[in-house]
């Protein structure tokens, strides 16, 4: 079997930069990636036998861990019968149905490839409903690779510093405005200065992409009324957040009523899928129903359908409020470590998510994600993949903690962190 390193130097002569996503370059964290060979439950293997608890869960769909057998059944059944057909089956139905009677808002749903196509898509919606071509997004928050929404994105933009648009026409990023995350005050004066011409409000109603920032209290509420007041289309992008934060995704925890909803992730339990819903009288704008076009090929596959619903009949019967008390006391005891060696950290944590920004007082948007010791987190990283712990190449990222966790990975984690030096 070849090593890592032989094959990121093949792959680097035939896929720009040697990876099929730029974050997994591991550029940020000085590092060069690891070639991932299998997963069960909470562990990875590389290529060289080298076992790792993982904490980045394919970056958050692995909500059950790797090979979850429910999941791995629905897989191998749907398989048996063909892996596309380009054409309506029974498992696309019987999503839809699961997905609109698990959140409040999602009357109607339409099944797409991933997340990116989603936020892409029902930015078109926002647009086709409303007439006008605006949309609001915060600095920070990444909703994919779509035109519209690299400007101040998160992720691998702020990971690489990249500025975030080149090779998209201006006159597409002049319909983006900007906002800081958390902050009503500038999204109120961003309407009135262009109310006629805003159709949409995207927001992670976590952050997810700046590392894991909650909303301030009053925020996204202050958001759903300024949509109410000018006539504009809330859009959540809920593709880290649903079913994560909750069975009922963010807008069931927070108790917010977007009127479109992005999704992607665990609906697809780990395979590639996304889809985007809301208010039936925005969904029936979509061509066939109506004149907002969109559409795809492998839109509504049949394994990623059966993956998916297999998933959710799992998390539906979860214990959701056990995990998150789990990885709070696990973070928290993560980070009294960290600060015991000396290093300055500010810890956020929800449900099963949490980032360690290496930084003094709060984080609480992009600027104050982006004061974070860069330098110091690589370090962090690399110490703990070669004591077998995997986290996300990135300061900027989640880290994500799954119902196949155990405490004894917990331990494990705890232990190589009380032998990182900084």
């Amino acid at each position: 079997m070849e090593t890592s390193r032989a094959l990121f130097e093949r792959a680097s002569q035939r896929i720009p930069g040697g990876v099929n996503s730029p974050v997994r370059a591991c550029l940020g964290v000085s590092a060069e990636p690891v070639f991932i060979e299998k997963g069960y439950g909470s562990h990875i293997t590389d290529v060289e036998g080298k076992e790792y608890i993982d904490f980045v869960m394919s970056w958050g769909p692995l909500l059950l861990g790797h090979c979850h057998p429910q999941v791995l059944d629905a897989a191998r059944e749907a398989l048996d019968k063909g892996s596309s057909f380009g054409a309506p089956c029974p498992g696309e139905v019987l999503l839809a149905e699961k997905v609109c009677e698990a959140l409040p808002s999602v009357d109607m749903v339409r099944m797409v490839n991933s997340g990116t196509e989603a936020t892409m898509s029902a930015l078109r919606l926002a647009r086709g409903y409303t007439g006008r071509t605006k949309v609001v997004k915060f600095e920070g928050c990444y909703h994919g690779h779509a035109d519209a929404f690299l400007a101040a994105a998160g992720s691998g933009l702020a990971t690489l510093s990249i500025p975030g648009t080149p090779g998209v026409p201006a006159a597409t990023v002049q319909d983006t405005l900007l906002a800081p995350y958390n902050d009503l005050e500038a999204v109120r004066c961003l309407f009135e200065k262009c109310a006629d011409d805003i159709a949409a409000i995207i927001v992670e109603p976590m952050a997810g992409n700046m590392g894991l920032v909650p909303p301030a209290e009053g925020f996204l509420q202050g958001l759903r009324d300024i949509c109410d007041a000018y006539g504009a289309v809330l859009i959540f992008d809920e593709v880290i957040t649903g079913f994560r934060l909750s069975y009922a995704g963010a807008q069931g925890r927070f108790g917010i009523t977007p009127d479109l909803t992005t999704m992607g992730k665990i609906i697809g339990g780990g395979f590639p899928v996304g889809a985007y819903g809301g208010k039936r009288e925005i969904m029936e704008r979509i061509a066939p129903c109506g004149d907002v076009y969109q559409a795809g090929t492998l839109s509504g596959n049949p394994v990623a359908m059966a993956t998916g619903l297999a998933t959710l009949n799992v998390l539906e019967q979860a214990d959701y409020a056990g995990l998150e008390a789990r990885t709070k006391a696990f973070a928290t005891e993560l980070a009294a470590i960290l600060k015991g060696k000396g290093a300055p950290v500010t810890l956020n944590t929800m449900a099963s998510m949490y980032t360690l920004f290496f930084t003094d007082g709060p984080v609480t948007d992009f600027e104050s994600a982006k004061k974070a010791d860069s330098e110091m987190y690589a370090s962090y990283y690399r110490q703990m993949r070669d004591a077998g712990v995997y986290l996300a190449p990135s300061g900027f990222e989640c880290t994500m903690v799954s119902f196949a966790h155990t405490e004894q990975d917990f331990e494990q984690a705890l232990e190589a962190a009380g032998k990182v030096e900084f």
